[in-house]
């Protein structure tokens, strides 16, 4: 066991963090090195178990904590981001979620061999999925806009609703099986949610207001918030029990469709919180696990259980309930697939596996291994298949990573070219629909926006970008392009044009220090880059060979000439910037900007060896046009 409590705190967050980097760093589902590694630090290694070593604090630990993220996850739920796709989110968070609770709920008893009450309470509980689970899962696999939208709106809406459908039918069976029924109960359940919900909106309107008067300074936003959003949690759950997620989705919902700019500011803040706090709660419950309870998990029953709900429940219920609602028969496939349980299954499980226990249901000892039964196989098979369905289903967004231009003038617009050449993803960007004329005769894929606006945020699908280049004339606007974005597509990904003056010669004092990654070099700027298209400079491909290494590449080269990106064999584009060590390989190509002079020595060169047998197109330094 651990030393101490602020020791086992300290090795949670580590080994939190350190699961989601090695996800990371080895393309892993996050949430399955995470459920692995409590695992073994728990009950396989028995070095901690937090439940018994936080003692009464750890559910009010777990249960804020999910509170908070499911805030986060609402508070990116805008309505418009479901332009076109409210029907099939509409209909799976009602329709959807009534017929899982009642096949789930007839599964657990005829298959699990529970008793009706307790199949209807797990029932209801096994419809959530949830931020928790949903959001690592959308960010490794890089879906199509509409199959992700679905999943993660059904994922934060019908959090709340799974638990409410558990106290729900928990109420309806301590009434009907009451030796003196009494209604009021059921009504205090109805009017206890209704108050939530309303309570939940009004705190949205009234920080959101206050937001907009001035009440609040901009270094208490993130604070207050996320101390209202406990307060809002733990008032409604005081009424009622788990009527404070409904409360806390209400509120960020609310928050979110204000149009409040210091909402997007705080996002990026709320989004570290909440991967901050996934991480260490998966290790939380995981490594309080028994022994027991994980052995358990093979029995037959229990195992019939997890592959009925994943391969029938689901599925049926989600083609039944999108029956004319527009999607097509892939994105119903990959939907009526994806359905991980995480934390609020988790955690609500054992409040419900106590209280059933105190009410005489003595299968509901079962509560707990079923709920990890039916979480590990679903975090496993969905976290390791989701982007090799997708892929299958010609719902993921293949290819090379993309590149999103911001900023169009001639030497974007060659730059394009030359990376739509190589088959990889780009787009210019810009509100000057003037300075976009190049773009539109080139043939360039474009869009006319701000892209700081919001509606761009909801127009311009940025999915198949991985890389920001900021290559406007204007610097600070640059600088602020990748500060804005930064968050989003992180530090490495950012770039902005060098802001070097070629009157001063040195980089403007305000934007060098600020922002993206300076691309390519310091003292090229953006001014000379055009003159360099002008002058007829020419985008050239050179491939690194163990006969032409990079040593001489760089030592043969013109003096003139700007390394722009390098091409990896595996399509990865790695864009050139003196704050990054970039050393090709071979196999890797290189793409610059090469003086025209250099350009017609090579084509004489490439013609002598035509002339004399080798008409493959390539000298033997590896250079092509």
């Amino acid at each position: 066991m651990v030393p101490s409590i602020l020791f086992e705190i300290m090795l949670i967050g580590l080994l939190g963090i350190g699961s989601q980097w090695v996800a990371w760093r080895y393309r892993m589902p996050a949430i399955v090195v995470m459920s692995i590694t409590g695992l073994l630090v728990g009950p396989i290694l028995g070095l901690m178990n937090p439940e018994e070593d936080f003692g009464n604090l750890y559910n009010p630990i777990i249960s804020v904590a999910v509170a908070i993220i499911l805030f986060e996850g609402s508070l990116n739920l805008s309505f418009k981001e479901i332009r076109g796709l409210g029907k099939p989110v509409f209909r799976i968070s009602t329709v959807g979620a009534f017929l899982a609770w009642i096949l789930g709920s007839l599964t657990a008893h005829y298959i699990a061999g529970l008793s009706w009450a307790v199949a209807f309470v797990i029932g209801g509980l096994f419809i959530v999925t949830g931020p928790t689970v949903i959001m690592p899962l959308l960010r490794q696999s890089k879906l199509k806009p509409r199959p992700a939208k679905i999943l993660k709106w059904e994922g934060i809406i019908v959090d709340p609703i799974g638990a409410l459908l558990a106290v729900f039918a928990f109420e309806i069976i301590a009434y009907l099986t009451a030796h003196d029924p009494d209604g009021t109960k059921l009504l205090t359940f109805f009017a206890a949610s209704i108050f939530a919900a309303i309570f939940g909106w009004a705190l949205g309107r009234g920080i959101g207001w206050m937001f907009e008067m001035g009440h609040i300074p901009e270094f208490l936003k993130s604070p207050a918030v996320f101390v209202v959003v406990i307060f809002c949690f733990t008032g409604a759950d005081e009424i009622m029990h788990e009527t404070g997620l409904l409360s806390v989705t209400a509120m960020g919902i609310t928050l979110a469709n204000m149009g409040i700019s210091s909402v997007a500011d705080m996002r990026h803040f709320k989004e570290n919180i909440s991967i901050l706090l996934i991480s260490a709660i998966f290790i939380m419950l995981t490594a309080s696990l028994q022994v027991d309870t994980l052995l358990q998990i093979f029995n037959p029953n229990i195992i019939g259980y997890v592959l009925l709900m994943m391969f029938i429940v689901r599925p049926l219920s989600i083609f039944i309930s999108t029956i004319g609602s527009g999607l097509s028969f892939n994105e119903k496939a990959l939907v009526g697939w994806i359905a991980p349980r995480g934390i609020v299954a988790l955690t609500v499980s054992s409040y419900f596996a106590s209280i059933l226990l105190e009410a005489g249901y003595e299968e509901a000892e079962l509560l707990t291994t079923l709920t990890f039964g039916l979480v590990f196989f679903t975090v496993i098979a969905h976290g390791f298949s989701i982007s090799w369905l997708a892929k299958k289903l010609h719902l993921s967004m293949e290819g090379r990573p993309g590149t999103l231009i911001v900023g169009s003038n001639p030497f974007t617009v060659e730059l394009a070219k030359s990376l739509a050449k190589s088959q990889a993803p780009v787009i210019i960007v810009d509100s000057s629909w003037e300075n976009l004329r190049d773009a539109r005769n080139a043939g360039v894929p474009f869009y006319h926006g701000e892209m700081l606006s919001e509606q761009t945020e909801y127009n311009l699908d940025t999915i198949p970008y991985e890389y920001l280049l900021a290559v406007s004339e204007f610097h600070s606007y640059n600088a602020l392009v990748c500060t804005t974005f930064m968050p989003e597509y992180g530090r490495t990904n950012v770039f902005k044009v060098s802001p070097f003056e070629q009157i001063n010669g040195r980089a403007s004092d305000m934007v060098d220090k600020i922002g993206g990654r300076i691309l390519f070099k310091e003292e090229v700027s953006l001014e000379d880059l055009n003159d360099k298209v002008a002058a007829g400079y020419v985008f050239r491909q050179t491939t690194i060979t163990a006969q032409y290494p990079y040593k001489q590449y760089l030592a043969e080269r013109h003096e003139e000439t700007v390394l722009l990106y390098l091409i990896k064999p595996s399509g990865q584009i790695k864009f050139y910037s003196e704050e990054m060590r970039t050393v090709p390989g071979t196999g890797d190509i290189i793409v610059s900007l090469t003086p025209p002079h250099k350009e017609q020595l090579k084509i004489q060169e490439r013609l002598v060896y035509q002339r004399n047998g080798n008409g493959n197109g390539n000298n033997d330094n590896g250079e092509n046009a």
